[in-house]
Formats: C-alpha cells, structure tokens, sequence
C-alpha cells in the first residue's frame, strides 16, 4: 500500500550474500505493537509473537521467548517438529496450508529458502530469502504502522531458467492458542458484512472470493479471539486482505500445537506465470488486534487517517439522484430536485446512471460515455450550472468497468470484453465486463473519463461495478485476467486522481460488494450497500466498520418506504442511523412536504455541526444490552465530547430497559448529557427526566454505571449528545 512504502525497502529480492546483522531475534514495535521475529531456530524465519508491546523486553528475554516457542520432538512425528515460519512449506516439514507454493511444470514444486539478507529498523523489517535447488528469491516485507498495524506482503522472482507458475503466497499470522472462536462476514446483495462465530477448531477454515472483487458474501476481516470477545473486551486478532480482486483468507489450527490466520491474493491456474527474473509482489496483508474489537478497529481508523492522501475537507452532505429518480431524467425534475437539496443544506448533488447515451432503462448503452444529446441537447451543462448556482458541487454516476452487449463499444470491439471462451459469459444486469489490462480498452475509458472531467466541473465520480468478474479471460484461448484487470484499475483510479487534483472518487459495487483498503488507499469513499433500510444497515454499518473508517462509508437518508425492504421507516430513525458517517440523502424530496423537508434540513444541519467529531473520534459498539438495544457512538480523540445513538430493534426483555453505558469517556471529566433528537412520539406515560433536561455526570459515572434508555417502540433511535464541562 503505498503510504507504508516510505522507508521500506522494496528492491527486487536478491542472490545469496552476507547477511547484514547476527541478530538472532527481531523485535519490531510501534503504537502499542510489538512484533518478535526468530531468526536462528530454522533457516526461515518465523513469528513468535504479534500484539502487546514488550516494553520490559530486553535481548536475553526476547531470546528466551523464542526458545520458549520451538516445538519439542514427540513420539510419531518427525525427528523435527516442524513450525509455523514465513515461508512454511513441506520442503520444512510443515504438513499445514503451505505459505509459497508453485512449481516448474510439475516439477521443481520443493521449496526451503535461507534468510540471506536482513535490514531492520524499530518497526519494519526487510528479510531477503534465496533458494537455489528452486531457484526462487523472496523478500519478506514487514512494518509495524504508527496505530500498531502489522503490514506483510512478499515478493517472488524467478532466479532460474524457463517459466515459474506460482500459485499461492499466503502472508501468516500466528494467533495465541487460547483464540478460541472466529468470527468472519458474509452476506449477499443488500445485506453485505453481516457476522458468524464459530468454534476455531483443528483443521482450516478457509474464505475465498472468486468474484473478481471482493464481493457481497466477502469477509471484510478474519479474527480469532478468547472465546465470547465482544466490542468492549476480550483478547482478539484480525487480518485483511488489501487487494480489490480475487483473495483468500483462513484459520487453521493444527496438532502440533500452532494457529494462525493467514491470507493473500488468490490466484486461478495460470495466472502467474513468472518468466526468467521476473518479479510479483502480493498485495499487503494487515493485521490488528486488541482488547475487544473496539480497539482493533481503532488501530485500522488511526492509521488510514494518517494517511497523506486521506480525505481531510468536511465531507459533503451529499444527495444522490438514483432512488429519486431512477432513469427519468429531465432537466425540469432534476433541477426541482436540486433546488430542494439546496434548501435542505444539501452540499453535494450527484447525478446518477441514466444520462449518457442510449440510456433509458440497464439494458443497453452502458460503455458509451458521451452525454445522451436526445435528453441533453446542452450537454450536462444546463444542470451542472444549475448546481453550481445553488452553491453545490456536481458529482457523477459512472461505472467504466462495464459494458452492455447492446452498445456501440461492444459492437466495435468485442475483443475488448473479458472472457475465457467463444461464447460471452453469464451476464448480469445485462453487462459484461471490459479488460481494463488491454492497453487500448484501458486508453479509450481512461480518454472518456478526462473528456467529462475536463469539459464538466465535476468535484466526484460515483464509480460504480454492478457485477462479478466470471470467466474473466483476455479472450478465447487467452490467460486469467482478473489480477492484471484489478492492477489496470488501481493505475485508471491513480491516472485520473493525478490529472485532476481534488477529485473524489466513491467505490460502489452493486452497494457494498468491493470494500478493501486496496480501493480505499484510491478513493474517497464507499458506498456501503444498497440496502437503505436502517434496521439492516446497523449489523452492515457495525461490521464494515471494523475496518473501515466512519467518514468513508457512505450513509443516507432514506425515503419514508424503503425502496429495497417495503419497510417503513420515520425520519428519526433513518437520521439516526445515518449520522454516524459519511451523512447523505437518497429520496425524492420533492415529493415530501413542507415540515417533512424542515426536519431533514434539522438532520442535516446536525451532520454538519457533528461531522468534525465523526471524522477524528473513536468508533464504539456498546457489549451488555438489551437485545432489542443498539447502543454505539463516537467519542473525540480528546474525549471532550461524543455523540451517542440508542436504537430500539424490538421490544426490550425488561419494561422499561436497564440501564446502558457510555464508555470511552474521560473517567475523571464531568459530562453534560442531552438528548438532541428523540421519537416523534414517546411510548412512555410519563417523561424520562435526564432526556428532559440535561444532566451532568462524569465520565466514569456513564462508562460504568450508566443511565436508563427512553422508552421507545420498536424502530424508533434516539441521539445523546456528550460534551465535558469546560
């Protein structure tokens, strides 16, 4: 990823040569980490241990912790226990998931490398291995990042003669033996990120996308922890996967007393096909941990917001046009539309698929990106002006990985779309997919797309990919194309931010289906699933979250009947669970009346005086309550205020509910707490007093002991606001 490069080396791998340093165990730390590397026991190295800081360590303990972690001989096995190294493969006895595997034809499949090189900082290493039977030379990569991360990626190039088809390389992290239970994501269209937990027991627990994408069902992290780790507590591991196409994620634990997680890119036969000194580099593999998951996610939203290219600006409100207006477009709705937004204190209009040519339903004209003259005769001119006059910036909808058959470029060049045989595809939504790694298809989108951005003032592409990537070829005959089409995107996403400075870039995919920090090191934003409906975006927003930042995930206001579920829902409760984000609105306002637009301009206007706290604070789901209760908020970096929502997701146990807490608070600080929006209407006979005035209590006071919920019906959300006592 390219904002950890700096300072690491990334030469290619090297022949064997002097090892630069005696050291017998490398000890790597940074921002609470510490990352213990054994280099004697074997001629690969291994991790012995990731996660609290060894700030007591010294070299003779830190020797004696890697002794302590070599296996002993036992009866029935080999004369050596093998262990979990770098480069664990059979050649070293290991009988597990191999780390590095490939071969040259069949043969030569045996690898052993030594460490013949080792340049080390106090958070980040670079450890070159050489193996001259396999005539492979590897460079291990690993940084400890400034929140305590832990970075790992590898480079294989082929030292010898003839072709090497490598055909795994899986980044490992060993786990303590008492992480007990995993949890993982799955999902499907309009219920991406949504949690399982089961036992880690022996064997493998294997995640893979074969979608070209990370995809809907995708785990967006796989953790290992003490059995019943929740948010607030419990001992807990996780890694990620920051690469955007096919990957592999897995758990196993095995009898020789070893459990690790690992992953990496996943590569279909034939696809990496390493030439004589030819080089390939996997994509980086991160890992957190903490006590809870609340602390594992703040180490990923600590160092991706120091990130240089991290968005930094107020992100702007944004109201996109889809779900208003689907594919009528016309200049007088869509400028009634903007008019409203404006009205409501909307910042950012984005105008979403149906403007180009041919394009009035999903069918066709998806690859033809010039402005539809029969519903545009002015270009986007007229409405983009309009827009702009109303003081907001313009975004548009695009989607340049994809193409109808039914469409001009496809009808040009049908070499152009992805395919592995004669006959196209499957399709879905009635698209394929273009080959982005063949120069001239990669040329004429990334042409369009500056043509747009150089006539049109657009501050924002919403780019979207509403399909897997299935059979993905570069032709009949051809080779597996999905890891040079993901690597041509990553160069279009670059290319474009690069030409046109400020620009924003949303990554959508069929709502939430391409969520990485692949993309995420590119883009601006995702959009975290179709799905508006806000009872199904609590479990999706808690889980996408413990990766991804709450500024970069797209979160909107939804219509009063859920376009995707039929469910009503009030304002209150589509606002609430809204706020916590990148705040935005998907509805048609036009059509909703007078005091309606009032209290979506009240939301607004409370999105805009929160958003400083929700782009800088600590994110915290609430363990412990209610059933029917989603308690989770965000309190500032220097806890002097936070903004907390209590949802009622049905009934509560008790009538009225226990008492909730607020935790993350400054414990000796005084807080006054308010309630700044509550239900339309209060189940309760009688007025809760802390929600009717506010009240003081210390920080201690509301993490520990808490408060007792309002009485709410079931889909109703109410917003406390905690700020310190100056």
């Amino acid at each position: 990823m390219r904002f950890n490069d700096e300072g690491l080396q990334v030469t290619a791998p090297r022949e064997p040569g002097p090892i630069s340093s005696d050291v017998s165990v490398l000890h790597l730390h940074r921002g609470g980490t510490s990352v213990v590397i054994d280099l004697a026991s074997e001629s690969v190295p291994a991790i012995v241990h990731w996660g609290e800081e060894l700030r007591e360590s010294t070299p003779d303990t830190l020797h004696g912790l890697a002794v302590a972690a070599r296996p002993q001989r036992v009866s029935g096995g080999l004369d050596r226990t093998p262990r979990l190294s770098a480069v664990a493969t059979e050649a070293s006895g290991w009988l597990g998931t191999p780390a590095v595997a490939g071969h040259r034809r069949g043969a030569g499949f045996s690898i052993h490398p030594e460490v013949v090189g080792v340049a080390a900082t106090d958070d980040r290493a670079t450890i070159s291995l050489f193996d001259a039977e396999a005539a492979l030379a590897l460079q291990w990569e690993v940084a400890v990042g400034e929140s305590g991360l832990l970075h790992q990626r590898m480079t294989v190039r082929n030292a010898g003669e003839g072709t090497y088809s490598l055909d795994a390389v899986h980044l490992v992290f060993p786990t303590p033996w008492d992480a007990t239970e995993l949890l993982d994501t799955t999902g499907h269209h309009l219920r991406e990120r949504a949690a399982q937990r089961h036992a880690f027991t022996l064997g493998t627990h294997v995640r893979e996308s074969r979608r070209g994408r990370p995809g809907a069902d995708a785990t967006v992290l796989m953790a290992a922890g003490r059995p019943g780790f929740g948010f607030e507590q419990g001992r807990v591991h996780g890694i990620h996967v920051a690469w955007s196409g096919n990957h592999r994620v897995l758990a196993e634990r095995v009898v020789t007393g070893e459990a690790f997680l690992a992953g990496g890119e996943l590569f279909v036969p034939g696809e990496v096909e390493l030439a004589a000194g030819e080089t390939v580099r996997s994509p980086w593999v991160i890992g957190s941990w903490g006590d809870g998951l609340n602390e594992l996610s703040h180490r990923f939203h600590t160092e991706w917001r120091g990130r240089a290219q991290h968005p930094t600006r107020p992100r702007p409100t944004t109201l996109n046009t889809w779900e208003a207006v689907y594919f009528d477009h016309s200049f007088e709705r869509l400028a009634a539309l903007a008019e409203t937004a404006a009205e409501v204190g909307i910042e950012r209009f984005v105008l979403d698929d149906g403007w180009f040519t041919g394009r009035r339903d999903d069918t066709r004209g998806l690859g033809d990106w010039e402005v539809d003259a029969d519903v545009w005769p002015d270009g986007l001119h007229p409405l983009v002006d309009k827009v702009r006059s109303l003081g907001m910036e313009f975004g548009l909808w695009v989607e340049p990985e994809m193409v109808n058959p039914d469409s001009d470029l496809a009808r040009a060049h049908p070499d152009w779309i992805l395919r592995g045989r004669m006959s196209l595809p499957p399709s879905a939504r009635q698209q394929q997919v273009l080959d982005l790694a063949h120069p001239a298809a990669y040329r004429h989108i990334a042409d369009r797309l500056h043509a747009l951005l150089d006539e049109y003032p657009i501050a924002y592409l919403k780019w979207d990919h509403n399909r897997d990537l299935v059979d993905a070829g570069s032709g009949p005959g051809g080779v597996p194309r999905v890891r040079e089409h993901t690597l041509a995107l990553y160069r279009l996403l670059d290319e474009l931010k690069s030409t046109h400075p400020g620009l924003e870039i949303e990554s959508c995919a069929s709502g939430g289906a391409r969520v990485d920090l692949g993309i995420l090191d590119r883009t601006d934003r995702i959009w975290t699933s179709d799905s508006l409906d806000p009872l199904e975006r609590l479990e999706n927003q808690r889980y996408t979250g413990l990766v991804v930042p709450p500024e970069m995930m797209g979160m909107h206001l939804t219509s009063p009947v859920v376009h995707s579920s039929g469910r009503t829902v009030s304002l209150e409760l589509s606002g609430a669970v809204a706020l916590l984000g990148h705040f935005g609105v998907e509805w048609d306002l036009t059509a909703a009346d007078a005091p309606t637009r009032a209290r979506v301009a009240e939301w607004i206007s409370l999105a805009q005086r929160l958003r400083p706290l929700i782009a800088r604070g600590a994110v915290i789901h609430v363990d412990g309550v209610d059933a029917g209760l989603d308690v989770r908020g965000i309190v500032a970096a220097d806890s002097a205020s936070a903004v907390f929502t209590i949802t009622q997701t049905a009934t509560s146990a008790a009538y009225p509910a226990g008492r909730i807490r607020f935790p993350g608070l400054d414990a000796a600080q005084r807080y006054t707490l308010r309630a700044v929006s509550r239900p339309a209407h209060d189940a309760a006979q009688s007025e809760l007093e802390w929600a009717a005035s506010p009240i003081t209590m210390t920080g201690r006071e509301l993490g520990s002991i808490g408060i007792r919920p309002p009485v709410q019906f079931p889909q109703q959300a109410t917003v406390v606001e905690i700020v310190a006592e100056s």
